[in-house]
Order: structure tokens, then C-alpha cells, then sequence
């Protein structure tokens, strides 16, 4: 198995589920700011620094793959929506132009792709597998591209490929730009958490090791015919709830500073599925994360001055 983007946050979760199954992946990345190699300490694999935007990515997939890596899970993405407010370009050359260059190399060697998806690309609509994609951000936008050139090569070159469409994750070694973490970190810091708009927009939550055991399991039941399969967590909240819940987990009173909202906010994100399956409570997860948070501060302190992390509204260009 080929695992593109395993030192990232959902990734090295899937490279340790792998695992537990007694399967050494080879994993593949560019290590850029969310990709780390401290992700994978503990991990069985085989690890390639490479770029999915690049001539080298054939090369490299050519002499890996074979029968014993005829499975590449794709995770490398920029996902974050305010870094795609800030700047889309790096969205579209990752997430649509890298996944076109995955899908002509499944087309050169013949391997079954896994498109990793969100559920963003439905925007504010609760989609099954069937609805149409409403992307309101760059990002969501980006990645419903990258689903709509999956399905083309389907249809057109007969590649073998699946897309899965997981919902918001949180969990251990997350980026601190995102929510939770931010949370955890900031409060931890002694700092207000900035919460855009009302704080009333809709999320649903699922623990990254639930969804790192599902995409598995969805792996061993696929026809690899361009089937969609959603991930929702079944847990939706918004991201006050959130931060009374963290709050509460930890102990500390968490100060909140409301500021602008977010360009083209969506006001929720929900699905259903056609799977079934178990995950874990949200209140267990958080309690998971804060205490992991709280034991690595030497994973997330050299973290801390990103952009993205200290500023209020850091998707507002700089102006010279």
C-alpha cells in the first residue's frame, strides 16, 4: 500500500491504522508545513519525499508500485479555508492539478486510486453520495474538482478508484490553525480564541482514528468503479458547542473573542451515508485530544507563530 500525504494529520493516522493490520506502507510526501515527520514516530514504513504536482511522482509510483503496492490512498491536499481564502492558487495546483498527474499515473500503472474527499464539496446541503456538489470556498471548490476528474477517468480511461468524502476530523497531532486544537493550544497559552460570526455554524465531528479505521474497512469492500462513500460523523455541533465542551473537558474557562466572519461561511456541513459503522463520542474524543495536547508540547510549541494560528482574520491579504 501507497499512502500520498502519510505525514499529515489524517494520513499518519491511516499509515497507524495500516498498521495495526500488519501492513508497511510506503508513504509519500513533500513535508510541507502540515506534513511532519514527527507525525510518523512509532510507525512501520517506508518513507519518500516527493511532490504529486511532478514528473517524479511517476517515477517513484513506477518503481514502488507492483502487487504488493497496488493501493494508493491519497491524503496530500491543502485543506484549510482560510489559507485558500488567502490564497487559492495553492489549491488548485495541489488539489486539482496534483490529483490530475495521481490519476494519469493510475492511468500508466494500473493502480486502484483512493481519492480522500470532504464533505465540504456539498456546502451547506446535507448530501448522500448522490447530491450534487455546492462548493461555496476555494478550498471546497478546489476539492470538488479533484472528485469531478476521478470520476471522468472513470468513466473515460477505466481507471479503478474511489472517492471517500470524510467529515470534519479532529484528534492528536492536528495542525493548530484548525478549531480544536486552536482551542486547546490558546487556553493552554492563557489566550482568547478568536470564534468568527455568531460562533453558530454547524460542523460535524469525527475522531481521525474512526475515520482512519473506516476508510480501511471501505478499502476491503470496494468495487473500485468510482464509487462515493461519506464518512459523517453523526455528531453535529456548533463551534460554541465545541469550545463549552473543550471547555469543560479541560476544566478552564476558555475566553472568546467574536470577530468578522469568514468569507462565504458555510453555516453547516452535513451527510449521510450509505455505510454503517461506530465512532467515537464526541466528549471521549475531546478528552483523548486535550490530553494528548497536553502531553506533546514539544510537538506543537515550534508551531505556534503561524499565521494562521496567531492572527484574528488571517485569510485578510497583506496590503503593501
Amino acid at each position: 500500500m501507497i499512502i500520498i500525504g502519510g505525514a499529515g494529520f489524517i494520513g499518519s493516522a491511516f499509515v497507524r491504522e495500516v498498521n495495526r493490520r500488519g501492513i508497511k506502507p510506503v508513504v509519500i510526501d513533500l513535508l510541507t508545513y502540515a506534513g511532519r515527520m514527527e507525525n510518523l514516530i512509532g510507525t512501520d514504513h517506508e518513507f519518500v519525499r516527493a511532490d504529486i504536482r511532478g514528473e517524479e511522482i511517476h517515477n517513484i509510483l513506477g518503481k514502488v508500485g507492483g502487487s504488493a503496492n497496488n493501493v494508493v490512498v491519497n491524503f496530500a491536499a491543502e485543506t484549510h479555508v482560510d489559507r485558500s481564502i488567502y490564497k487559492p492558487q495553492d489549491f488548485v495546483t495541489t488539489n486539482v492539478i496534483g490529483v490530475v498527474n495521481l490519476l494519469e499515473a493510475a492511468r500508466r500503472y494500473d493502480f486502484n486510486y483512493v481519492h480522500i474527499s470532504t464533505d465540504e464539496v456539498y456546502g451547506e446541503e446535507c448530501g448522500d453520495e448522490d447530491s450534487p456538489l455546492k462548493p461555496s470556498s476555494p478550498y471546497s471548490a478546489s476539492k470538488a474538482s479533484a472528485d469531478l476528474f476521478v470520476r471522468a477517468y472513470v468513466r473515460t480511461y477505466g481507471i479503478k478508484a474511489i472517492i471517500i468524502r470524510p467529515s470534519n476530523n479532529y484528534g492528536p497531532r492536528q495542525f493548530p490553525e484548525k478549531l480544536i486544537p486552536k482551542v486547546i493550544i490558546r487556553t493552554l497559552m492563557g489566550e482568547y480564541v478568536p470564534i468568527y460570526g455568531d460562533g453558530r455554524a454547524e460542523r460535524d465531528w469525527i475522531y481521525v482514528e474512526d475515520t482512519a479505521r473506516i476508510i480501511y474497512d471501505i478499502l476491503e469492500m470496494a468495487e473500485w468503479r468510482g464509487e462515493v462513500y461519506n464518512i459523517p460523523g453523526g455528531q453535529r455541533y456548533s463551534v460554541l458547542d465545541v469550545v463549552k465542551m473543550i471547555s469543560e473537558v479541560m476544566g478552564r474557562e476558555v475566553k472568546v473573542k467574536f470577530v468578522s466572519d469568514r468569507p462565504g461561511h458555510d453555516r453547516r456541513y452535513c451527510m449521510s451515508t450509505k455505510l454503517k459503522y461506530e465512532v467515537t463520542p464526541l466528549r471521549e474524543g475531546l478528552k483523548r485530544t486535550v490530553e494528548w495536547y497536553l502531553n506533546n508540547r514539544w510537538w506543537w510549541e515550534p508551531l505556534i507563530k503561524d499565521k494562521f494560528f496567531v492572527e484574528d482574520e488571517p485569510w485578510k491579504a497583506e496590503v503593501s
